[in-house]
């Protein structure tokens, strides 16, 4: 057994293949940050993004020359399905919520209802996604999604997936941390050195995902980290409340999200997390 399909079967602690395990991330490009090294050995895993990549604000889409969100939003899921095919995953393992980039947070309850109608289809036994790290709004978004999902099926009496977390971004006591997960001592990591041809494909992967070039630029760590995901208090602010992207404009302050968890957790009708 390869360390990619090792690595699946450690973090759901039982035997799985990877036709059973989903990676359920924000935005395209997050799944090569988070497990590029490990997906040309995944055949069958099924890969979702929660976002279209392309903010309604035309900064952005302006940036890389583009004149409107929808063909940035198509260049982005260009650059998806090529680092993909460099990865050997085919266009037919991605789907895409096509939630608006930088909105994830104000569609909380929509995006559980589609990720646990996702792993309830697909059999999903294992699922990796995001930390709640306050390092993006949309991955903090997508996490609670992931979470209020697992809990929405088993309150529903069906079989839920263990959920599994890849290493991003947050905000240390000395700036930004790139990689690494906040301390949580009851989650230990598995850490997996990249050798020279699983680098190589990643290093393709980054690559091909051409307009996010100067956001990617500082991930060149050779190094990918799992672990499973601990419980959250959703209701609380992430790391502390130390937020990333309290300082960028990026469609959410800490100010806002309690409320918006509460109105989701009360329109799905679940009970308060943190939920194990």
């Amino acid at each position: 057994m390869g360390a990619a399909a090792t690595l699946l079967s450690s973090l759901a602690e039982a035997p799985i293949a990877p036709a059973e395990a989903a990676v359920v991330v924000a935005h395209p490009d997050d799944e090569t940050i988070g497990i590029g090294g490990q997906l040309r050995h995944l055949p069958g895993i099924a890969v979702l993004h929660v976002t279209d990549g392309a903010p309604r604000g035309l900064e952005d889409a302006r940036l890389y020359g583009f004149a409107t969100w929808q063909a940035y939003a198509e260049a982005r899921q260009r650059e998806l399905v090529a680092a993909m095919e460099a990865a050997g995953i085919p266009a037919a393992k991605l789907l895409c919520l096509d939630v608006p980039d930088q909105q994830a947070c104000r569609r909380l309850a929509t995006i559980t209802r589609a990720v646990a109608a996702q792993f309830a289809a697909r059999e999903t036994r294992l699922v990796l996604t995001h930390p709640y790290e306050g390092g993006h709004p949309d991955h903090d978004a997508t996490g609670f999604a992931v979470h209020a999902a697992r809990r929405l099926l088993q309150r529903q009496g069906a079989a839920a997936p263990v959920i599994a977390e890849m290493a991003f971004y947050h905000l240390g006591a000395d700036g930004l941390v790139l990689q690494r997960f906040p301390p949580d001592e009851a989650s230990p990591e598995i850490v997996l050195e990249l050798d020279e041809p699983n680098w190589e494909t990643k290093r393709r992967m980054l690559a091909c995902h051409e307009t996010q070039r100067r956001t990617l630029a500082p991930f060149t760590d050779r190094v990918e980290r799992f672990r499973r995901a601990p419980a959250y208090d959703f209701a609380r602010l992430s790391n502390g409340g130390r937020l990333h992207y309290d300082a960028y404009p990026w469609g959410l302050t800490g100010l806002e999200w309690p409320g918006l968890v509460a109105a989701a957790i009360a329109e799905l009708e679940l009970d308060p997390p943190p939920w194990p």
